[in-house]
């Protein structure tokens, strides 16, 4: 599902003395399919506008349009019901929204909460444990016998069963090791292809970012700051530094060895391994460029 923003701005407590303009102003297209990163540090919007996607905060300004359906201040959407079927959201901590007595149970609320037959309910429950990567044979345990990074993945499953056409992350490897955070960030990198969904992930982790988003928008104090491709984005060192954002590590690196060699190397997306084997051919003296 496309998605845009045309001069969407949301004022929370509107018209009291404790009103607060959360984001102002924000234009912007998603295309459907996109895999895309809005990154920024806390209080900088990125919440505010994710909610706005599912129609849990409707624009005091602005239009937004996900796919057919239109939200604006003027008029409130009468399918928004439909709507949340179409968009699913990965909280921070999802684990602890888990409440049913199974996992199956757990797993089958949100498409027994849109209408969905039962035996299609079966299905895609079955096809959600499948797809974050958890044995069948899980389903009948309760959710709160499993461990920390499994009560995640079952969370997960119950927003994949609602067959979400826009899968919304936020934050979604926090509290997570490295290793979990790895294959968590594979798991959805692997569901945004088989799916073909349009993904988009709200992080403070640069790397992430870099590594699995093919668009960038950077949010500062409720305004879109700069936006672009990861490689466009992450090599501005000086527009990042004035909102507090660190060039992700490898590139990094890649200016260190800009400033040690006579070579024009760039991040083109290229793994560690593909970077050492670069590197090796820059200092054997096989690339002077």
């Amino acid at each position: 599902m496309d998605i845009s923003f045309k001069n969407v701005s949301y004022t929370y407590q509107l018209n009291t003395p404790f009103e607060h303009k959360a984001i102002e102003d924000m234009s912007f297209n998603i295309p459907s399919g996109s895999f895309v990163a809005i990154v920024g540090h806390t209080g900088s919007g990125k919440s505010t506008l994710i909610q706005h996607l599912n129609g849990l905060l409707q624009p005091t300004a602005g239009e937004v349009a996900i796919g057919s359906y239109r939200l604006t201040a003027e008029k409130k959407l009468k399918d928004l019901k439909e709507l949340r079927s179409k968009v699913g959201i990965v909280f921070q901590y999802p684990e602890h929204q888990l409440f049913e007595e199974t996992v199956a149970k757990d797993i089958a609320f949100g498409p027994l909460n849109f209408g969905v037959e039962q035996q299609e309910i079966e299905k895609r429950t079955a096809e959600a444990l499948k797809a974050v990567q958890l044995p069948e044979g899980m389903l009948e345990r309760s959710p709160f016998e499993l461990s920390g990074g499994q009560m995640r993945r079952v969370a997960i499953a119950g927003v994949l069963a609602v067959q979400p056409e826009v899968l919304i992350l936020d934050e979604p490897t926090a509290g997570l090791d490295p290793r979990g955070q790895k294959d968590m960030m594979e798991m959805f990198k692997r569901l945004h292809k088989q799916e073909g969904l349009t993904t988009i992930l709200v992080t403070h982790s640069m790397e992430d970012a870099l590594v699995y988003a093919d668009h960038v928008m950077i949010m500062d104090h409720g305004r879109k700051y700069m936006e672009g491709s990861p490689q466009e984005v992450f090599v501005k060192k000086e527009e990042l530094k004035r909102v507090d954002l660190d060039v992700p590590e490898i590139i990094q690196f890649i200016f260190k060895v800009r400033e040690m060699f006579p070579t024009d190397l760039n991040y083109h997306g290229q793994t560690i391994p593909e970077l050492a084997e670069e590197l090796g051919r820059i200092t054997r003296g096989d690339i002077h460029e």
